[in-house]
């Protein structure tokens, strides 16, 4: 399950591929899920769908 801030079918499907791809590396999964996590949101902000990052337009 993504965190509340993963919005939409797309940004779930990378999440959950990110997290797998995380723990085939090695990564625990508390670890995998932070980094999925930060990957998507990065993704977002820098797509300008974040809150913070359309009052910077």
């Amino acid at each position: 399950m993504p965190p509340r801030g993963v919005k939409g079918a797309k940004n779930k499907r990378m999440y959950e591929k990110i997290k797998k791809s995380a723990k085939g590396r090695g990564r625990s999964a508390k670890v995998a899920k932070r980094i999925a996590a930060a990957t998507v949101n990065k993704r977002r902000r820098q797509k300008g769908q974040t809150k913070s990052s359309r009052k910077k337009r």
